[in-house]
Order: C-alpha cells, then sequence, then structure tokens
C-alpha cells in the first residue's frame, strides 16, 4: 500500500517539502474538488518555469483558500478579454494565462484571414506588469508568425484603437485592467476596425481560447523580425487626428489662454497625452496634480484610480481650491474616462456624474454643428441602454437619430461600423465616464474628451457664462434628470453564483411596483423581450444577447440591473426625472429626487 506521503509526491512531484505530508494529503482529499488538484498538479510538474511552481507550492503549503481561488476555475476570456488579480494559477493574470488567451486570438486570426500576412498593435498602460504581458503578447504573436507593432512605452487605450486603424493591423491587443484596484490586470482584444470584439468575433475567439488545452500548445518563442517598435511618430498621428474636432473661434481661443485647468492622470497614461493635447488647442494654464503625475501601478495616492469615485479626485479638488482654478479634469489609467469638475452656483466644486459628461459634450457637439450649418439629418449619435435619457430628448430636438445600444463601447463602434460611408456619426457616450468624438478611434477616448470639454468651458467663459449655467440650460430645455449607480461586489467563487441567483430571482420575481410606484414595463436582454403590463403585449429586443434587466415605472423611473462584465459586482442603475420650471429651484428639486432614488434602492436591492 502506498504510504500518504508517496501518493502525495505521486500527485504533485518533488514539490512538496519533507514532512507534514498526512497534513497536506487530509487538506486535499477533505478541502480541495477533483479538478483544482489536477490543474494544481499540471502546474507542478508541467512546462512552467520554476519560479511559478515554487508559487504554487508555497500556495499550497501555506495557504489552501487561495490556492482554491486560483484554480477553481479558468480565468475567463470574456467578450472584451481577460480582466482579473494577477497572481499564479488559472484564473489569474499571469504569463501563461496571457499565452493562452494570445495563441487563441492567434489561432482565430489565422482562420479568419487565410494566406493574409497578419499584422497587430500591442500596447500598455501604467500597471504592475503592463509591459511584462505586452511583451509576452508579442512573443506569442510573432512565434506565430504574426508581425507586431510593440508600443515602446505606455499609451491611452484609445492611441492603440487609433493605431490599429492606421496601421492597418487585423487585431490588436491592449494590457490595461482600466480603473480596477491595483491588484488587477487585463487584456483587451481588438478588430480590424479598432474596436474590441463583437459577435461573432467575440464568442469565437472565447471558444478559440478554450481550445488551448495546454502550456505546450502555446508557441513563446519571440521572432524578432517580427516585433517593430512605435512611439512618437504615432503620437504626432493621433494628436493630429484629435485636434480636427476643435470648432473655436477666435474668441474660444482666446477664453482657452486663460482658462485656469487642474489635470490628474491618476498615475496612468494620461500624462503621455492630455497636457500635450490641451496645448495643441490653444490651452496654456494648465496645472498637473503632481503627487499623481508619475505613472505609478501601486496607485500609491488612492485606494481605487477609478475617477467615478470622489477620493480619487481629493488631491484634484485640493489643487483645484488652491489656484481657484475654472476646470478640473481627469483620466482613469489608461485614459479612455474623463471625469470633469466644475464650479456651479456658489462657487463651490461639482464632480460631474457621468451622464452630465455625456449631456455636456452632446449638446456640445450638436450645437456647434448646427451653429456652422453642418448639421444633417443623416447625423446620428449613440449611448448605452443604462445611460440617460435626456440624450435621446435632445437628439430628436436636433433632427437627429439617437441609438440605443448594449452597455459596453464596443457597441457604439460597432453602429458606427455599420452606419460608414453612409451617415456621420458624432458621439456618443455610457455613464461609466466614457465618451467618443469622431471616429478615427473606436473606443472611448479621454483625450479628445478633455480636449473638447476645456473648449466648452472656454466657450463658456467667452459667453460670460459657465459649465454649469450651461447644463442648468439644458435641464430647464428637455427635463432634470438624475441618476445614480450602486454596485455591489461579491468575491469568489460564491460571490459569482450569488449575482448569478441574484438575476434569476429578479427574472422569476420580478418587482410588481417599486417605491410605490407600479411596474408598467420590464425589459429583458436575455430573452430579447419588452413586455408591456399594461396591454401585455411583448415586442423583440433587437440587440445582442446580454444579462440585463429594465424596469420601468408608472412615475417615469427606471432601474436596471446587470453584472458586470469585467468585476465581481452586480450593477443597479436608477433614474429619476421631473421638469424644471426655473433655475432657483434646482437645488430643491436635486434633494427631492436623491430622496426618490434612495427611496428605490430600499424597494428593489
Amino acid at each position: 500500500m502506498l504510504s500518504q506521503s508517496f501518493r502525495v509526491r505521486c500527485e504533485y512531484g518533488n514539490y512538496t517539502s519533507l514532512g507534514n505530508y498526512s497534513i497536506f494529503a487530509a487538506q486535499i482529499r477533505n478541502s480541495m474538488e477533483n479538478l483544482i488538484k489536477e490543474k494544481v498538479s499540471i502546474w507542478l510538474n508541467g512546462n512552467y518555469d520554476q519560479t511559478t511552481k515554487e508559487e504554487v507550492l508555497k500556495l499550497l503549503q501555506t495557504n489552501e483558500k487561495e490556492l482554491m481561488d486560483a484554480f477553481y476555475r479558468d480565468l475567463e476570456f470574456g467578450t472584451g478579454g481577460l480582466r482579473g488579480i494577477m497572481g499564479v494559477g488559472t484564473n489569474r493574470m499571469n504569463k501563461y494565462t496571457v499565452g493562452f488567451a494570445t495563441q487563441g486570438f492567434v489561432n482565430y486570426l489565422k482562420q479568419q484571414f487565410p494566406n493574409k500576412p497578419l499584422k497587430v498593435a500591442i500596447c500598455f498602460d501604467s500597471r504592475n506588469n503592463s509591459k511584462y504581458f505586452a511583451g509576452i503578447t508579442a512573443d506569442v504573436f510573432s512565434a506565430n508568425g504574426i508581425f507586431c507593432y510593440l508600443f515602446e512605452e505606455l499609451r491611452p487605450t484609445p492611441e492603440l484603437s487609433f493605431a490599429v486603424r492606421e496601421l492597418q493591423c487585423d487585431g490588436g491587443v491592449m494590457v490595461t485592467a482600466s480603473h480596477n484596484p491595483k491588484e488587477y490586470n487585463g487584456y483587451k482584444a481588438y478588430w480590424n476596425d479598432g474596436a474590441q470584439l463583437i459577435p461573432p468575433h467575440d464568442v469565437n475567439v472565447i471558444a478559440a481560447v478554450e481550445q488551448i488545452a495546454s502550456v505546450d500548445d502555446v508557441k513563446w518563442e519571440r521572432n524578432l523580425d517580427l516585433v517593430q517598435t512605435i512611439g512618437e511618430e504615432m503620437d504626432d498621428l493621433y494628436l493630429k487626428q484629435v485636434q480636427t474636432l476643435s470648432s473655436a473661434n477666435n474668441a474660444i481661443k482666446d477664453a482657452a489662454k486663460n482658462l485656469k485647468i487642474v489635470y490628474t492622470p491618476l498615475h496612468g497614461t494620461g500624462i503621455t497625452m492630455v497636457p500635450k493635447a490641451l496645448k495643441m488647442w490653444g490651452f496654456e494654464n494648465i496645472h498637473i496634480v503632481e503627487e499623481q503625475s508619475v505613472p505609478n501601478g501601486d496607485f500609491p495616492t488612492v485606494v481605487s484610480p477609478n475617477p467615478e469615485e470622489k477620493a480619487a479626485m481629493e488631491l484634484a479638488l485640493k489643487k483645484a481650491k488652491e489656484i481657484d482654478a475654472d476646470l478640473i479634469l481627469a483620466t482613469d489609467p489608461d485614459a479612455d474616462r474623463i471625469a470633469a469638475g466644475i464650479k456651479n452656483l456658489k462657487g463651490e466644486y461639482l464632480l460631474l456624474n457621468g451622464n452630465q459628461v455625456v449631456i455636456l459634450l452632446t449638446y456640445y457637439l450638436l450645437s456647434q454643428r448646427e451653429a456652422e450649418n453642418k448639421l444633417q439629418a443623416t447625423d446620428y449619435v449613440i449611448k448605452t441602454i443604462v445611460s440617460t435619457e435626456l440624450i435621446p430628448k435632445m437628439a430628436n430636438d436636433y433632427g437627429i437619430e439617437c441609438f440605443d445600444v448594449l452597455t459596453g463601447f464596443k457597441y457604439i463602434a460597432a453602429v458606427i461600423r455599420e452606419n460608414e460611408g453612409k451617415r456621420k456619426y458624432i458621439g456618443g457616450g455610457e455613464e461609466s465616464f466614457g465618451y467618443l468624438a469622431g471616429d478615427f478611434v473606436r473606443d472611448k477616448d479621454a483625450v479628445s474628451a478633455c480636449c473638447l470639454f476645456a473648449e466648452m468651458a472656454a466657450q463658456a467663459t467667452a459667453n460670460n457664462s459657465t459649465l454649469y449655467m450651461e447644463l442648468l440650460k439644458i435641464y430647464q430645455k428637455y427635463g432634470y434628470y438624475k441618476e445614480d449607480l450602486l454596485s455591489i461586489t461579491k468575491k469568489g467563487k460564491e460571490g459569482i453564483e450569488e449575482i448569478k441567483q441574484m438575476m434569476v430571482n429578479y427574472r422569476n420575481h420580478p418587482p410588481k411596483e417599486i417605491n410605490g410606484s407600479k411596474v408598467v414595463c420590464i425589459k429583458d436582454y436575455l430573452l430579447h423581450k419588452t413586455e408591456d403590463l399594461i396591454t401585455g403585449k411583448t415586442e423583440k429586443i433587437e440587440l445582442p444577447t446580454s444579462d440585463v434587466l429594465q424596469f420601468f415605472t408608472e412615475d417615469g423611473s427606471k432601474v436596471s440591473v446587470r453584472p458586470s462584465g469585467t468585476e465581481p459586482k452586480i450593477k443597479y442603475y436608477f433614474a429619476v426625472c421631473h421638469k424644471l420650471s426655473n433655475i432657483d429651484e434646482v437645488e430643491e428639486l436635486d434633494k427631492t429626487l436623491a430622496e426618490r432614488i434612495e427611496a428605490i434602492k430600499k424597494s428593489i436591492v
């Protein structure tokens, strides 16, 4: 009969320490699932590097819970790529999960473009290991005979999207986890139009990645002849296109020179492009938040580098108060999201939410286009289904169409692609602080958005107004819309299962009323169905499948519920509105609507 120590050595090779075999074996028998044991064994005995094996062994010996979380599943290559905590294991961002993902992407590209020399662009942000993971990505692509344009230093996500198009690549990869905490990294996959993958390519690439069964299925050896670094020459081409979005007249240009701007890149890639772009647009009075100006994957001054969160904006607010700034601008680590702060009627700084950013930018683009007599009936704007309903009202007022798409900027890019050469795309955005003007980039672009926002502020100044006054005028014209977001994090395997069950419960037992107001319509984007609860009629939703539910009530409120596609969270989006008769009533109305939203939260969450 085999001893316990021999059985453990058979399962895990010679990487367990001498002694304590009975304890390890008992832990394995009693606590670890067979699948996890098999995966751990493969990592300890397969063609993985020695350092990785030692880290796995350390988890095996000292942290069973962490070991299980690291191996209980494969890190999902979702519809936008990878995103996860960095570390060893199949459920972590590391050399091997990046390699598997890249090999799957390679295989699909070769299937889609047979007998063609393939090219890709690869970029990375300021996160820890981002440059390393970008290098691994280039290794695998080039080892498979695919030519790689590899950015020599960190650059924003929108520049990667631009480079894919400019260099006529067949695909692209951006190594970033966007605004996630420092423990995370990620890998966004792009198609030849510079947009993230959409159906059918997203699910087909996922299938191709899942077919990579072993570390030995990946080609790891870089072909130096197939890797070319790129840098400033691409910066210049990108910034030249960004500058084409400006519509400033002489009065705006004069105001721009003196506009006092505070900008923070939150330790990210924005520092490489945003200040330079603003100066090209004529803004000279730019004040960088020095503590956050140096790219740093540890994000030492914030808990999370997410400009949506007020805590991340504290240093920018402090600097703005010190110098009496006119405008605050911020970008997340990969500079695809923009945040902005403006002064209210009392001279206090107000951090705008994502919907307000979309409202102001869309209004500016449309009003400028109309003023220049360029507005056409074939022009259009885009928003996501969870974003403010003010945008369709605005578009209708200007006589153009507003497309509604699923959450995720790739769906905005898909509409642009479908209408290319036929209609004029003006701008599109989502409540999560993403906006894109113009179509030379096919992902959200905080670099161009920062420039447009600053120009918009300069225009208001030139007209003896402020951005806050302009926002209030918009609300007075279209109605006061107030939105809020609640994200609930559920960590680990149990959390993911709990989120799934919550969606099942909402779907099988939908609320009949929310905050005392009757639910009159339900939209289910998983079942592609809109149900009118008053008439009993149903309509088909002509959008891709997505696990999203929306409840519309008799009093005009809207509640959207969906699991996050990039984080272990379930998200609730709340929207209410009311007529704003007089600007003097805005504070009281805002308070009333905020109270309504809080009551809605208690009613449904």
